[in-house]
């Protein structure tokens, strides 16, 4: 025998009429989850087609076909959607139109890019037998093949998409990037879980980091009324050519140079001067009590 719910529903609908004009009726229509995942399982299969065995490059050209297909169906219907909120119907359909455009042909240079990321990850780790089990296997690397995906959109200015990509490829691989974060070629992330690189945060090329690695903002200024100010540099720049090893914590609007390597368990607050080595110092553990407010 099944709950009769029907006593609540009148209830429940008017909870949403009474705010008629506000939130509800502005975010009634928003993505969907499950088309964010099926955008994501399409982003890969296009760049990375496999699964099959292809006799012909007339075969491979059909086999992408179906997957852009089904790719710029879902990225056009759901950025559409997001616009929607903000903008009018037509406007919508033509910012969505046009940003699906811009990332239909920007895939080559992404797709460039993320070869190189590959290979910078079989290149970091004695594990990988090759490139291709870092595509197949590795989180890190499927984190910043998303990451690279919605930064493109963030760029756009396209609404929600881009972070619900960050949230749902963060959900899977514990990899938490925001997609503001500015990224260089040839970037790894070994092992992957627990990283968290902050929206307004560079890195230059050929940067490896390791599980736990925290590229974050050390307070969050207000301005005069107490609100927190959005649009300013709060994380790091990591220079070309760092590593930084597990569960450091580089924090606020610093540089790290050139060539530095960051040891684990570091919590670096100041700018490094390009090829140094930080190391934490000490293993004393000090309490500090704080007075309650």
């Amino acid at each position: 025998m099944k709950f009769d719910y029907s006593p609540y529903l009148d209830s429940y609908f008017d909870s949403f009429e009474r705010t008629k004009g506000s939130f509800e009726e502005r975010n009634l229509l928003l993505p969907s989850g499950e088309d964010i995942k099926k955008l994501i399982d399409e982003y890969f299969s296009l760049l990375f087609p496999g699964g099959e065995e292809f006799s012909s490059p007339l075969m491979l050209k059909g086999v992408i076909s179906r997957h852009m297909e089904a790719f710029s169906d879902l990225l056009y219907q759901s950025s559409k959607i997001s616009w929607r909120t903000i903008i009018s119907r037509e406007e919508a359909s033509k910012k969505a139109r046009e940003a699906t455009g811009a990332l239909l042909s920007a895939l080559p240079e992404i797709r460039s890019m993320l070869k190189m990321d590959a290979e910078a990850g079989f290149m970091g780790d004695p594990a990988a037998k090759n490139v291709s089990e870092i595509i197949l296997s590795y989180p890190g690397f499927k984190a910043i093949a998303v990451h690279r995906l919605g930064h493109f959109l963030h760029n756009l200015g396209v609404p929600y998409i881009p972070r619900m990509l960050n949230e749902e490829i963060h959900s899977k691989t514990g990899v938490d990037i925001n997609p503001g974060a500015t990224i260089g070629d040839h970037f790894f992330i070994d092992h992957g879980t627990g990283v968290v690189i902050g929206e307004t945060t560079v890195i230059g090329s050929y940067v490896k980091i390791y599980q736990g690695v925290t590229l974050g903002a050390l307070s969050f200024p207000k301005d005069a009324c107490g609100m927190l100010l959005r649009d300013i540099k709060r994380h790091p720049t990591i220079g070309d050519h760092v590593t930084i090893y597990a569960n450091a914590s580089v924090l606020g609007p610093i540089t790290v140079g050139d060539h530095s390597v960051v040891g684990s368990n570091a919590w670096v607050k100041e700018d490094i001067p390009p090829y140094s080595r930080v190391l934490p110092s000490g293993t004393e553990t000090k309490i500090i009590q704080r007075k309650p407010r």
